[in-house]
Formats: structure tokens, C-alpha cells, sequence
């Protein structure tokens, strides 16, 4: 059994008595269409493909700045690298440098520092030679005069052989 659904009484969309064609809905639909997609190609797509075009090529002006920059890093690093080279053998030749140079000094100190101390050797020789020197004149002196003294204690007394071989004995002591 089949059942038919009958609709009591069905909205009427335009009025009383009056019957819509599909095929005038779909044509009216279809100009209403193409009008909206002529009005959107020539109002809104312009704008549209033109703000899409200026953010493309922004993006493309930002990758190719990124990739000059990326370049210019590498380059930078690579001269940064080189100067650092550069400065840690400048540095070391620096410091063999300064410490050639101070070796240098501490020989030249060596040196003069013999020099010196020979000098000051030479000097001392040359001051106790006359020292001995002037000991020697005035041990000489003094002989000298003990001789004088005791030959005129000799010559004074009487000549005895006994008396002049004490006096000779304390002449002896005497030096």
C-alpha cells in the first residue's frame, strides 16, 4: 500500500494562482551570476591579484634579503676568522719578541753584571796591593828606625859581645 501525502493547503509563494518556471529561476540565477562575477572581475579582483602580487613580491625582496645577508655572514665570518688569524700570529710573534727582547736584557744584566763584580775584583786587587804597598813602606820605615834606634843604643852602651846580642834579640822581637 502506498501512501500519498497530500498537503493541506500549500504555502503559495507569490500570490494566489501563480506558478514559478524552473527553467526562468535558473536563467534569472545564472545572469544574476555572471553579473556578479563581471562586477567582482572588474571591481574586486584587481585589488585582489594586485595586493596578492605586492605581497608576493615583498616576499621575494625579503628571501633575497635573506640570502644577501646569509652571503654577507658568511663573507663577514670568513674575514673575522682571517683577522683573527692574523692577530693570534701577530700576538705570538709578539710575545717571542718580547721574549727574545727580555733574554737580551737578562744577558746584557749578565754582563755588565761581570763586568762589574770585575771591576769591583780589579779594584779590590789594585787597593790591597797598595795597602800592601804602604805596609811594606812604613814596615820599612819602621825597620828603619828600630835599625837607627838600635845601633845607637849599641853605640851608646860599651861594646859587649853579650849586651849587643840582647839588644839584637829585642830588635828581633820588636819587629
Amino acid at each position: 500500500m502506498v501512501r500519498r501525502i497530500v498537503r493541506r493547503n500549500p504555502p503559495e509563494p507569490y500570490g494566489k494562482g501563480y506558478e514559478v518556471s524552473i527553467t526562468g529561476t535558473l536563467i534569472v540565477q545564472m545572469i544574476v551570476f555572471l553579473i556578479l562575477v563581471g562586477f567582482t572581475m572588474k571591481f574586486i579582483w584587481p585589488p585582489v591579484v594586485k595586493a596578492l602580487d605586492e605581497r608576493a613580491e615583498k616576499i621575494s625582496h625579503g628571501l633575497a634579503a635573506a640570502e644577501h645577508a646569509k652571503i654577507e655572514l658568511s663573507n663577514v665570518h670568513r674575514e673575522v676568522e682571517t683577522r683573527l688569524a692574523a692577530t693570534r700570529s701577530e700576538s705570538a710573534a709578539v710575545l717571542a719578541d718580547a721574549e727574545r727582547r727580555a733574554q737580551q736584557i737578562v744577558d746584557e744584566a749578565k754582563s755588565r753584571a761581570n763586568i762589574e763584580g770585575q771591576r769591583i775584583v780589579e779594584s779590590a786587587r789594585a787597593e790591597a796591593l797598595q795597602q800592601a804597598v804602604k805596609v811594606r813602606e812604613a814596615l820599612r820605615e819602621e825597620v828603619a828606625a828600630l835599625a837607627v834606634k838600635g845601633a845607637e843604643q849599641i853605640l851608646r852602651k860599651e861594646v859587649n859581645a853579650q849586651v849587643h846580642a840582647d839588644l839584637l834579640s829585642r830588635l828581633k822581637t820588636e819587629l
